[in-house]
Formats: structure tokens, C-alpha cells, sequence
């Protein structure tokens, strides 16, 4: 039985007669490999793909390109997009991040250490990185290619990129290595095969290292540093203490701790103490707060002898009365190790010293401690006595603060 004339079917809706705004509004939800791929389904897609104002969210999604930059490279959106991928294609699950972070790092050194910015060394070629891979015959991640495509590490200088430690009778700094130096230290002896140095102090020859394969009972793309086991009969064993578990991850985080002010800015450079942010006590109008730090350089596994380095802060509020002003007479710590065995230490002063506290003014100083647990905590108060009132003494909380050494592994070798 035929249809009613007014149940006809209207003829197929083609994709030449779809309204165009509609079309560049689904296709700017597309991915670049979608909306490349729509350039090979037929004309009309092949026009709308090429509209120049679909490519600038992905210009400012995978290679971060402002308007002020689009600016300066008189080039269109679709043509920026295709230039950059043709050089950095590989890299663009990686680039925007590690670009940012390289970015967050220059602005933040530039207002805190402005000397370090000229340490950085400018970006390497993709021939560069190849002739190294073709030189320790071992693939580099793409994320370490990629950072070295924004810059190629820094020139070996004090102080470091990687971050400082300092005690009374130690110091270390650790530079961000340039590729030809990490190359020159790429290792091949047993305890660590295929293992290439990332940073370098000067002082203590102390380095991070990646592995670049899964060897000696390392993962790969593992960084780590390497602390010998004074223990074992043969002198190639080694413990690694692990500090990141890809490049992406190991720097980016690092830069997101400089940044933030996780990291504390000291003689112009950045001093690699931990600060939990619960791990402050008010006593009256004196506040302290501590930050620690683990050095595996000072640290043994075997035997067990875990060196952490802490830096503590004593501060009266400005709104203080002046006649508060003290002076610190002594300490007491309670030093507890994961075994929950316990050591009471007292004396006179800190470091030797019996700082002045009033009000608005800082008190800082740095001292260090060992375990022979791979974790432990200490707590404690100091004795003040008042400058204006010297029969008055009173104790101030010293917060509880717990240490506790990166995770580690024996190698396999």
C-alpha cells in the first residue's frame, strides 16, 4: 500500500547542506588526531578542519603558544600547530608539562636566585640527543629528550640547580648535568649497569642516577642514588635509595616543591629541607617550626645508620611587649626510633649558642641526628629565661617531628 503523499521520505540530509557554524562547533571538541583525520574524509570536513581558530586550542593545550607569541611568529594557528609538531611531535604528551614546570622554575629564580638563571644552559638539537643514544648505545626516555629540548641542564657551578644541604662540616650541592657530561658518566660497571648520572655535586661527587634499563633489580626510567653496602663481600653492591620513578615525575615535582616555597630560599640558593606544615608549636609569644632533610651520602644501609639533617626556626610575634624579650638557656630533646627505643638528651644552648629571642625577630640554626631504624621522631622543649625578669624561666614546645628515609632496594648485582 503506498504512503500518503505527506509521508514521504524528504531526501538524505547531505553534509554539504549542514549550517557551517554548527559543523566548527562539534569539531572544535575534537582532538588534533581527530581533526586531522577529518582533513581526509571529504572537501567540506577538509575545509572546515583547516579553520585557523579550531588549532588555537590546541597550540595552547600541547606547545603552550600565547597570542603575544603568535604575534611575533606572524603565522596562523594551524600553521604554528604543524611547524611546532613537525619538531617536537614526539614529545607532546610531555612537552606542556615539562615546559611549564621549566617556566615556573626561570620566573621563581629570577625574583629568588637570579644568579642561577645564568647557569641554565640553552636547549639541545634532536641530532644531539641522538648521537648520545648512538654513543652509550641505550634509548634516553622521551620525557628526559624533551626536557633537554627546553634546556640542556646547567654549566657545573655552585650552587646547584638540584638543590643544597649544609652543615657545620658537610656541604653538597647538585647540578642539573648537561647531556654531554650525563653521558660522559654513563656507567656500564656491575651494581650500575646502564645507569646515567642526572645531577653532580663538586663537593661530595655524590650523583642521581636513572636507570635505563630494568637491570641489577632496578625498573627502568627508576631514579635513585646509590649508597654502597659496607656489609657485603663484593665491593660492587650497592643500595639505591629512590628518589623518582620517571623523569617527568622526579623533576616536575621537585620544581612544584621549589616553587610553592616548599623549599626554603638560603643565601640565594635552595636548601632541600621537608617542612610539614602541622610541625609548628606557639608557646606564649614564641613559635617554633621545624623542617627536615635526609642525606643519603652520610647514610649506610648496611650497617644500619640513617643521617637526617634538621633546621629549626624559634620567631616572637612582632606584636609582642618588649619587656618578653628572653634569652634561651637550654634544650632537652626525647629522641625515639622506630623500634620506640628511647634517648634523652640535655644541655646548654644550641650549636653553642644562646640566642636572644624579641619581639619581631627569627632565630634560626641547623643540626643533625642518626638512627639506626630507617625512621624515628623528636620532640623537646627549650628553657628561656627572661632578659628583664631574670628570675623568670619558662619552657617552649619544641614540635614533634618525624624522619624517615626514602624507600630503598638492594641491587641484584
Amino acid at each position: 500500500m503506498a504512503a500518503p503523499p505527506d509521508m514521504e521520505l524528504s531526501p538524505a540530509l547531505s553534509l554539504e547542506l549542514l549550517p557551517t557554524d554548527p559543523l566548527l562547533l562539534i569539531l572544535s571538541f575534537l582532538d588534533y588526531r581527530d581533526l586531522v583525520s577529518c582533513c581526509y574524509l571529504n572537501r567540506r570536513l577538509n575545509q572546515l578542519s583547516s579553520h585557523d581558530p579550531l588549532w588555537k586550542r590546541h597550540c595552547k593545550k600541547y606547545w603552550l603558544i600565547s597570542d603575544e607569541e603568535k604575534s611575533r611568529r606572524n603565522q596562523g594557528w594551524r600553521a604554528i600547530f604543524i611547524s611546532t609538531y613537525a619538531d617536537l611531535g614526539r614529545y607532546i604528551h610531555y612537552y606542556a608539562t615539562l615546559k611549564k614546570a621549566w617556566d615556573d622554575l626561570e620566573q621563581y629564580l629570577g625574583q629568588w636566585c637570579p644568579r642561577m638563571i645564568g647557569s641554565l644552559k640553552e636547549s639541545v638539537r634532536e641530532e644531539d640527543l641522538d648521537a648520545v643514544e648512538a654513543q652509550i648505545h641505550c634509548k634516553l626516555p622521551d620525557d628526559y629528550r624533551c626536557s633537554f629540548r627546553i634546556h640542556n641542564g646547567q654549566k657545573l657551578v655552585v650552587p646547584g640547580l638540584m638543590g643544597s644541604m649544609a652543615l657545620s662540616n658537610h656541604y653538597r650541592s647538585e647540578d642539573l648535568l648537561d647531556i654531554d657530561t650525563a653521558a660522559g658518566g654513563f656507567q656500564q660497571r656491575l651494581g650500575l649497569k646502564q645507569c646515567l648520572p642526572l645531577t653532580f655535586c663538586i663537593h661530595t661527587g655524590l650523583s642521581q642516577y636513572m636507570a635505563l634499563e630494568s637491570v641489577e633489580g632496578r625498573n627502568k626510567y627508576e631514579i635513585f642514588y646509590q649508597c654502597p653496602d659496607q656489609m657485603a663481600r663484593n665491593p660492587s653492591a650497592i643500595v639505591m635509595f629512590i628518589t623518582g620513578t620517571s623523569y617527568l615525575e622526579w623533576f616536575t615535582s621537585y620544581v612544584n616543591k621549589v616553587v610553592t616555597g616548599g623549599y626554603p630560599i638560603i643565601r640565594d640558593q635552595i636548601f632541600r629541607y621537608v617542612h610539614d606544615k602541622d610541625c609548628v608549636a606557639t608557646t606564649e609569644d614564641i613559635t617554633v617550626s621545624v623542617s627536615t632533610s635526609f642525606l643519603p651520602e652520610l647514610s649506610s644501609v648496611h650497617p644500619p645508620h640513617y643521617f637526617f639533617t634538621y633546621r629549626i626556626r624559634i620567631e616572637m610575634s612582632k606584636d609582642a611587649l618588649p619587656e618578653n624579650a628572653c634569652q634561651l638557656e637550654s634544650r632537652y630533646w626525647r629522641i625515639t626510633n622506630a623500634k620506640g627505643d628511647v634517648e634523652e638528651v640535655q644541655g646548654p644552648g644550641v650549636v653553642g649558642e644562646f640566642p636572644v629571642i624579641s619581639p619581631g625577630k627569627v632565630y634560626e640554626y641547623t643540626s643533625c641526628t642518626t638512627f639506626s631504624t630507617t625512621s624515628g621522631y623528636m620532640e623537646g622543649y627549650y628553657t628561656f629565661h627572661c632578659l628583664y625578669n631574670k628570675d623568670r624561666f619558662f619552657n617552649v614546645t619544641i614540635p614533634r617531628f618525624h624522619m624517615v628515609c626514602p624507600t630503598f632496594k638492594v641491587s641484584t648485582a
